[in-house]
């Protein structure tokens, strides 16, 4: 079977996601990888077999397919000189840094002739894409008030936390809440207008962050989206609800735990495992699969860079109505 080279740039926590999803890819072979000083690419290249490059230059020579996984700020670079070398690019949320530079790297890839692909992979899990299935059959009638929360701790790193750099990450909405700014919009439409507050414009001496955003659809709907750094490790919560015409759909992280396992005392270690489900597939693997068909033209792309290019438009606007303390137009912001 003729395989698509992949190489990965970062090796950094998503880097290491997405090489154990391209494992699970049997039409994919794992070729390079490239880092950096605070993440060297050479475990993730010996456990993958995969070649640790010096340099960005060295991997594109080797590969088919350009997976970015570096942080936000210099997702617009890797592209533009991937696209530049003739390669596919596969880009982790969110697309760009701006608004400006996520239409960039749409026009140059479009320019190239190479596929850019966003990786929005919350469109992949089960429980968001059947509630998109079931608004798309009709189920509940046409959707009104769609309600999204993301709750989680915020991002922590022993040296060097660009998540806390809003001019390298774009904060809490660009980072976390893209998701399901993103799923809003596909859920009920485009967004006209965006009114947000947060805690950390409120008190800038916030040790977290929490974000509450209503979204304006052009259908009529109404969006309220939630996101949170303000939980404890490792708690990580999401929760879904869209109402409509005919009916609610609901979903929630808590109702649906994973597997946990009851030991009898004195056995084991003492330690409590965390098994995975035998019958659950990593959501990153079903989502890089989908990609590489789309680049091998065996599918259609479920979300394109034009939708990862309105998603960043909308976060762009929640972080304006925060600072205005105004709604925010979304065709507005550059």
């Amino acid at each position: 079977m003729n395989r698509t080279r992949v190489g990965i740039v970062g090796a950094g926590f998503m880097g290491s996601v997405h090489a154990a999803a391209w494992a699970a890819c049997p039409q994919a072979r794992l070729t390079a990888i490239v880092g950096g000083s605070t993440h060297p690419p050479a475990r993730l290249a010996e456990e993958y077999a995969m070649k640790a490059c010096a340099d960005l230059d060295e991997l594109l020579d080797l590969v088919d397919l350009v997976d970015i996984c570096v942080p936000t700020d210099r997702h617009h670079e890797v592209t533009v000189r991937a696209a530049r070398a003739g390669r596919a690019v596969v880009c982790e949320k969110p697309l760009a840094r701006t608004p400006g530079e996520a239409a960039d790297m749409i026009a140059v890839c479009r320019e190239a002739g190479v596929p850019l692909l966003p990786a929005h992979v919350v469109r992949f899990f089960p429980e968001y894409a059947a509630a998109k299935a079931a608004v798309d059959a009709g189920v509940i009638g046409e959707p009104a008030v769609v309600r999204l929360t993301r709750a989680t701790f915020q991002p922590a790193k022993p040296a060097g936390n660009w998540y806390l750099d809003e001019a390298r990450s774009g904060g809490l909405p660009l980072d976390l809440m893209v998701h399901d700014l993103d799923y809003a919009r596909w859920i009920a439409g485009d967004v006209e207008s965006v009114y947000a507050r947060s805690v950390r414009a409120a008190r800038p001496d916030a040790a977290t962050d929490h974000v509450l955003a209503i979204l304006r659809h052009s259908s009529g709907a109404i969006s309220h989206v939630e996101a949170s750094w303000a939980y404890p490790p490792p708690t990580f919560r999401t929760r879904g609800e869209v109402a409509g015409s005919g009916g609610v759909l609901e979903f929630d992280s808590d109702r649906s735990a994973p597997v946990r396992p009851i030991l009898r005392a004195g056995t084991g270690s003492g330690e409590m495992p965390l098994p995975s489900s035998p019958l659950a597939e990593s959501p990153y693997a079903v989502q890089l699969r989908h990609l590489l068909d789309v680049v091998r033209g065996a599918a259609a792309p479920i979300v394109t860079a034009e939708d990862a290019l309105a998603a960043v438009r909308i976060a762009a606007a929640v972080g304006r109505s925060i600072a205005s303390g105004r709604p925010a137009n979304v065709e507005e912001v550059a």
